[in-house]
């Protein structure tokens, strides 16, 4: 699959307000004693199969996910409190290989320049509430790599993710935890700044909306690979 016209927004939130909405057996990962919740808005592009042609409806789509980033055993992943995308067939296409909490969103991307324009309202389905997120963003400054080290390396350098297994995924892998891993190359980021008319995405998370300005980091589009989930020992 392409991510394309990718927006990190980012916000620091104590690690205490996260503990108990992460499942035991994970750590919340942190930076300078702070833990980070994430609302990332981008296209999904070219999305199929290895050596197999994209099945119609899922090959492009806009996505949005609300995130936050943990550690388990072996390596540091994220964690998706919530994933809406505009394709009905790869929302419960993920929901049932990833064991992700997708859910369905009508959505619109438009673009001028090198600004884009966001729009997502989830429809109601799999019980979850309603969520808005209206917003606009641009790169601002020049691409580069983050380093080792850095708070954009740690917001932006993960390959896995983690989730709860259970209905939805192959029967041995229905209790615990799983996780899937993904490669790409270093992402290639851009400052950037948003603008930002609605975002209630922190309802499913039960959280309240952080305040303050999100660190607003940007990206054209990257190359990504994805392996199917693994049980694991935690």
């Amino acid at each position: 699959m392409t991510w394309r016209d990718l927006c990190f927004l980012h916000w620091p939130v104590a690690p205490d307000a996260l503990r108990d909405l992460i499942p035991p057996g994970l750590e919340i990962d942190t930076f300078d004693g702070s833990a980070w919740i994430g609302v990332v808005p981008f296209e999904m592009r070219d999305t199929r199969f290895i050596r197999l042609p994209a099945v119609p409806g899922t090959r492009h789509f806009p996505e949005l996910n609300l995130r936050t980033y943990v550690r388990g055993p072996e390596r540091a992943g994220v964690w998706f409190f919530s994933l809406d995308a505009a394709s009905r067939l790869a929302v419960r296409g993920a929901r049932a290989t990833f064991a992700l909490p997708y859910f369905d969103a009508t959505m619109k991307i438009d673009r001028e320049g090198d600004a884009v324009r966001y729009r997502s309202e989830r429809r109601s389905a799999f019980g979850a509430p309603p969520a808005r997120f209206v917003g606009g963003y641009r790169p601002i400054g020049p691409v580069e790599t983050s380093r080792d080290g850095t708070l954009e390396h740690f917001l932006t350098e993960r390959y896995c993710l983690f989730a709860q297994a259970g209905y939805g995924v192959p029967r041995s892998l229905r209790r615990g935890l799983v996780r899937g891993d993904i490669f790409h190359d270093p992402w290639p980021l851009q400052q950037a700044e948003c603008e930002l008319e609605a975002c209630d995405m922190f309802r499913l998370a039960r959280m309240d909306a952080p305040s303050g300005e999100p660190l607003a980091h940007f990206a054209r589009e990257i190359r990504v690979e994805a392996w199917a989930p693994i049980r694991i020992d935690v």
